[in-house]
């Protein structure tokens, strides 16, 4: 209508989208940092926790020893022990998640409420360490002397 009028907010529709999305990313930015430093206290305490569980018992493991157990069977007990509380941890864990994610799944950007990677990867990692805390300490106890064992307070 008008040749004279300037023109000004010229953009490419690539630059608007990203403008307009530019806030939701920096939230979900945001959530993500949350979420990994969530998942790293998660692993620093599940790791704490049966470290030192383990390590507590370090004067019935001198005390099977003294009566004749093998370090493999000992082992063998602590890390069964072990599996089975991080896969109670893990199964409840799972279930709370699923429970929850009709919740969640409004505030979630470009990723679905029941994505199976994250279903996978989360709960392997929180068990491998879970494993990690047990076998360490049970491998370090079960190598004490036994006489050094039944001393230990």
């Amino acid at each position: 209508m008008d040749a004279e009028l300037p023109v000004f907010l010229v953009r490419t529709m690539t630059e608007y989208v990203d403008s307009t999305l530019e806030q939701p990313r920096l939230s979900m930015a945001v959530l993500a940092a949350f979420g990994a430093l969530g998942l790293l206290l998660a692993t620093v305490g599940i790791y704490g926790v049966l470290s030192y569980s383990v390590s507590q018992r370090t004067r019935e493991i001198g005390i099977r020893m003294a009566l004749g157990a093998t370090r493999g069977s000992v082992l063998g007990g602590i890390m069964r022990e072990g599996a089975l509380i991080s896969a109670a941890g893990v199964a409840a864990g799972v279930a709370g998640s699923l429970a929850s994610m009709r919740f969640i799944g409004d505030l979630l950007f470009g990723v679905s409420p029941t994505d199976l990677a994250t279903y996978v990867a989360i709960p392997s990692v929180l068990f491998t360490v879970a494993l990690s805390a047990t076998l360490i300490p049970a491998r370090r106890a079960t190598k004490v002397d036994p006489i050094v064992a039944l001393r230990y307070e």
